[in-house]
């Protein structure tokens, strides 16, 4: 991948490709553009876009070079993509930012794995979330786990407002 030269503006393009080949075409794309050591910055292959994927190129011209040939490689759409647009497939936030306490919750790793809970406590700077689980029918006492094991299922602030 190449660095801009002084004076050189990259823009981003998306490219289609076969559903669920993204990777693959991501890796081709790769492999081709330093073989032929093409302009190209950056190609990323987010997760949740399908049959998409995102180069950070000089020109079209480029990516139509890059592109042809490639299998899985469809086309590239027009116009270019805003980085403000992808920043969000790049930048990922923390499961423990979207948990409050109130917030109903399924466990999905753990002893209490499949179990519902709400949440009672949020620890952010541990990543951890303490919990009562809805479905014993014998009280246990508060229950911290970290963050990565629970599902938000339902807001707290969903009931209040």
């Amino acid at each position: 991948m190449d660095l801009p030269k002084k004076g050189q503006r990259y823009s981003i393009f998306a490219v289609r490709t076969t559903s669920g080949q993204e990777k693959t075409a991501g890796e081709m794309l790769r492999s081709k553009a330093s073989l032929k050591k093409l302009p190209v910055s950056g190609i990323l292959v987010p997760e949740m876009i399908k049959g998409y994927v995102f180069i950070e190129a000089l020109g079209p011209n480029t990516i139509d070079e890059l592109i042809s040939g490639v299998r899985h490689a469809r086309s590239r759409t027009k116009g270019t993509i805003s980085s403000s647009d992808i920043e969000r497939f790049i930048l990922i936030k923390p499961v423990i930012e979207e948990l409050s306490t109130g917030d109903q919750v399924e466990v999905v790793a753990g002893p209490f794995r499949g179990m519902k809970a709400k949440i009672t406590k949020v620890d952010k700077v541990k990543e951890e979330v303490t919990i009562e689980l809805l479905e014993e029918s014998f009280s246990i006492l508060p229950i911290t786990v970290h963050a990565d094991y629970v599902k938000l299922e339902k807001s707290g602030s969903e009931e209040h407002g």
